[in-house]
């Protein structure tokens, strides 16, 4: 054999072998894609994408938290608006019991009775403004460690803060979920003031309509908690399509085309097929030749 004949056999082999070898990373990728369902697993297989892919997982964490938040807000203001319409249940029976009690006619007895009724519902308010949240967190303590305290002579004073509490709720934004306990403080005294009047038989003056006016009070506190929960579930709502859009995005990237990815590996075993094929049957008549 001549050295040319040497030289086109040796590229020959190293051609082969190369293109073989290149075969054999490309279907042992595809397997490996087509098992994990994963096209990307490493910044070589895609740099661009690897980059895209690592801002979209840190997007969707940070949404993530948002929505615990969201979630956390949405739970307190519920249970802030449950309170507040049990507060107007408690209302509405005491400005009842303000009707019955402006009655000329009631024995001492009477009176007395409900007298303790009010003093109850006093009591029933009081407990359901001294709620805390899923945080330990009094929900109209206006950021205080405390909201209402009941002295020994059954007198509700309001002991709380001033500053309601928030969370955040994402893209530098806060929802508040507490409330300023502050702005109940003259129901406690109505109602203190009517359980008075009640007892002492006098007749119970403007207290009636000041319960009125307390009930009022709530219903717009139950307004503007209303309106915030409103905003959290639009809020969710963005999310959700935030969310659909940027796992689109992701799967776009990072998600195997099975179907595509089994074709070509079909393909890519073929060629490798003929390819070996092809190099046994040079290999054995260049050996043959040799052997002439």
């Amino acid at each position: 054999m001549s050295l040319m004949d040497r030289v086109s056999t040796s590229q020959f082999y190293s051609r082969s072998l190369t293109q073989m070898s290149g075969l054999n990373v490309q279907a042992d990728k595809l397997q490996t894609q087509i098992s994990t369902n994963k096209k990307l697993t490493v910044a070589s297989d895609d740099a661009a994408g690897f980059t895209r892919l690592a801002t979209l997982k840190r997007d969707a964490s940070a949404d993530k938290a948002a929505k615990g938040n969201l979630d956390l807000a949405a739970g307190i203001l519920a249970q802030s608006d449950t309170a507040l319409a049990g507060i107007t249940d408690q209302l509405q029976r005491a400005k009842e019991l303000a009707v019955q009690a402006n009655s000329g006619t009631l024995t001492a007895d009477q009176r007395a009775t409900i007298a303790g009724q009010l003093d109850g519902i006093l009591q029933d308010v009081a407990s359901l403004a001294n709620q805390t949240d899923a945080r330990g967190v009094p929900i109209f303590g206006g950021g205080g460690d405390a909201a209402f305290a009941t002295d020994g002579n059954g007198r509700v004073t309001y002991v709380g803060g001033t500053k309601p509490g928030v969370i955040p709720t994402g893209n530098d934004t806060t929802v508040q979920v507490t409330e300023d306990g502050t702005t109940l403080q003259a129901m406690f005294d109505t109602l203190s003031a009517l359980s008075t009047a009640v007892k002492s038989g006098k007749g119970i003056g403007e207290a009636g309509d000041q319960v009125t006016t307390a009930i009022d009070t709530v219903s717009g506190m139950r307004g503007s908690i209303g309106a915030r929960a409103m905003r959290l579930d639009m809020e969710m709502e963005r999310l959700s399509d935030v969310g659909v859009g940027r796992e689109e995005a992701r799967s776009a990237i990072e998600d195997t085309d099975v179907t595509a990815a089994i074709t070509e590996l079909q393909k890519t075993l073929t060629i490798l097929s003929a390819t070996q094929a092809s190099f046994s049957k040079l290999t054995s008549l260049n050996l043959f030749q040799q052997l002439r």
